[in-house]
């Protein structure tokens, strides 16, 4: 392991008692970290990870840098690069969709120029804040094209539509957190690796309606847009290799195109 670690550069750490950094962390939070080596000088190390600022500017770092297609299908989605999953781009396909993935910087008049049936937010790191751009472009196009947003695309839907997001004390991650969906009373364990969530008191006088709720803290887990259909969750139904219990929610924004195709062709939209 530690030949293998060291071909990748990836730092590895070892023999230390993992049960004491978990106390440390339910107690007190996420938290900075740094990994030293046994020669290390403790206190000038501390203070440097005190003074250091961590970066803003996580999805700028993993999001694609030019736009890319993926094979020609029946509805033609556009999909914003926040820091996808390519498990996202395999549940489109099994459904038939012609995606166009594009940067996080996108423009609202380029995404309108592939004439999508429509948009869909990716996951991906840091704070939805840290983009206020997108934001905007959410904005601008949410009243002309169907949204589905995941983890990230959900907190960036909910800020578009006016509501605001906290940082979580501890955040949700693992492929075992309990949501239950408001409208079936159905409970889906699902896959989450997020550390901001929605803040609940923010949905008032906005067109969001929650969804899902976490059975555990009971943060918000999916919102919907009660005028335009446009839904997102914060956990991830595409996730691989599981838990599936949210997948069907690819075939809702399936239904939601559909309609909204259909619509369109009616000259109501």
């Amino acid at each position: 392991m530690d030949e293998f670690l060291r071909a990748h550069d990836i730092p590895g750490l070892a023999g230390i008692d993992t049960r004491a950094l978990v106390r440390r962390l339910r107690d007190h939070g996420v938290m900075k970290g740094t990994l030293l080596g046994p020669d290390a000088d403790l206190d000038a190390a501390l203070e440097d990870l005190r003074a250091r600022q961590l970066p803003t500017d996580q999805i700028s770092q993993v999001s694609t840098r030019t736009a890319y297609p993926s094979p020609l299908g029946k509805y033609n989605v556009v999909l914003f690069d926040f820091g996808l999953k390519h498990s996202i781009l395999r549940e489109l396909d099994r459904r038939g969709c012609a995606v166009t993935v594009v940067p996080h910087d996108f423009t609202a008049n380029r995404v309108r120029t592939l004439s999508p049936d429509g948009i869909m937010l990716s996951n991906g790191p840091g704070d939805p804040k840290s983009i206020p751009q997108a934001i905007d472009v959410i904005r601008d196009l949410q009243e002309e094209y169907p949204i589905f947003g995941i983890c990230m695309g959900h907190q960036l839907l909910s800020l578009a539509n006016g509501a605001d997001t906290y940082k979580l004390r501890f955040g949700h991650r693992g492929f075992n957190h309990p949501v239950r969906d408001l409208r079936t009373g159905r409970i889906e364990f699902t896959s989450q690796n997020h550390g901001y969530a929605v803040d609940p008191q923010s949905l008032t006088g906005t067109d969001l309606e929650v969804t899902h709720i976490e059975i555990n803290d009971e943060t918000i887990e999916g919102v919907r847009n009660r005028r335009t259909g446009s839904f997102s969750v914060q956990y991830h139904p595409d996730a691989a290799a599981g838990p599936h219990d949210a997948v069907h929610l690819f075939d809702d924004f399936i239904d939601l195109m559909r309609s909204h195709r259909s619509a369109r062709a009616e000259g109501k939209c």
